[in-house]
């Protein structure tokens, strides 16, 4: 009699914490890859599920989306990607850059995107976070490519400077909770593009020890010296493929492999076959590390090409599945008319992002659910 009860609570269990997703398989939950063994459940059961969803969907994702978009700022519950399609983005990117003052550096205020971040928790939906930080030498921006990277360091002049300013994103985090007190899982992508030479940690501007060497102590310090438990950790250079791993600083310190990839002038079939074979590489290299693979920032600013949508992103995709393994992708900011990346009401795009939308193999907010059991 007993075993038998136990078999029906078994199977109960089993039916509440798969993950009920009309346009996707199934998922089980397995032992996570996670690079902190201590992670809460709700981030391993995230980074669980992301992992299992690249194989068969990708979830479409937009920065800021809460915050603003074109022709309007921080309007209670406006979406431009909700208003075109009907459904909030599956991925929220938000910004941390000039964290410690009142607003982010697109002028953002903290205690929104914290609000913002429990509410597409709620909606079940994935955050993630990038982190602009200003030169730690001189207190400009990012941009500011004075070499700073060996000052922060430990031993560096500014290493204390440095943890603190870790400390503070500590403190952040842990106002990331739901109802319950429960940590929010966060997809943090730091440092980002540094193949690239535009940002103070970029490839002329350090060497290659010192960027692995910032990462490393960068994970140890907020996983094992601060406890933040909530992090997957997210490696994303830029655009090309044949540098991507010259700074890669183990498979000890890195959960998913990124890809930050802008469109630039026209698409034609050449654009999109780099595009194509890119993403290929990548997918191979994650498979090999055991890790699984992301279009961490893409776009098309203007979206001049009113195709884009499905002839650049879903169309290669989906031709190649098994090739492409995407967990998700996560398109830029809708600043203004010149400055945005997804489609706002009356836009050329909109009619194709709406064929995006309802093809089964890209999911949404609506399409989602039980991302964290």
């Amino acid at each position: 009699m007993k075993f038998t009860i136990l078999i029906i609570l078994a199977l109960a269990f089993n039916a509440c914490t798969n993950l009920e997703n009309p346009k996707s398989e199934r998922i089980e939950n397995t032992d996570s890859g996670l690079i902190d063994r201590n992670a809460t459940l709700e981030t391993k059961a995230l980074y669980n599920n992301l992992k299992k969803l690249s194989k068969t969907n990708i979830l479409y994702g937009h920065q800021d989306d809460m915050a603003y978009g074109v022709g309007w700022w921080n309007v209670e519950d406006r979406s431009d990607v909700k208003e075109v399609c009907g459904s909030y983005p599956a991925v929220f990117g938000w910004e941390l850059g000039d964290l410690g003052q009142e607003r982010s550096l697109d002028s953002v205020l903290f205690t929104d995107i914290q609000n913002w971040i429990v509410k597409a928790y709620k909606l079940g939906a994935v955050n993630t976070v990038s982190w602009h930080m200003d030169n730690p030498i001189n207190s400009k921006d990012s941009w500011n490519c004075t070499k700073a990277v060996y000052s922060i360091l430990p031993g560096g002049v500014k290493h204390n400077y440095y943890k603190n300013l870790l400390k503070t994103f500590a403190g952040f985090d842990a106002k990331l909770v739901d109802d319950n007190g429960t940590a929010i899982p966060i997809i943090f992508r730091p440092f980002h593009e540094q193949n690239g030479s535009w940002f103070w940690w970029g490839k002329n501007n350090c060497t290659k020890e010192e960027y692995k060497s910032l990462w490393q102590f960068t994970v140890h310090y907020l996983r094992d010296s601060l406890n933040i438990h909530n992090l997957i950790y997210v490696y994303s250079p830029d655009g090309q493929f044949d540098d991507y791993m010259d700074r890669y600083p183990g498979n000890d310190y890195v959960d998913v492999m990124g890809l930050d990839y802008y469109f630039r002038g026209k698409i034609d079939s050449k654009h999109i076959e780099h595009f194509t074979k890119t993403l290929i590489e990548l997918t191979k290299s994650a498979k090999s590390n055991n890790k699984y693979a992301t279009l961490s920032e893409t776009g098309y600013q203007s979206l001049p090409d009113s195709l884009w949508h499905t002839k650049a992103i879903l169309n290669p995709i989906k031709n190649n599945k098994g090739k492409i393994e995407l967990a998700y992708m996560l398109c830029w900011r809708n600043a203004n008319r010149i400055h945005h990346f997804t489609p706002y009401p009356g836009h050329p795009s909109a009619k194709d992002f709406k064929v995006f939308y309802s093809d089964p193999f890209t999911l949404f907010a609506n399409d989602i659910k039980d991302l964290y059991k």
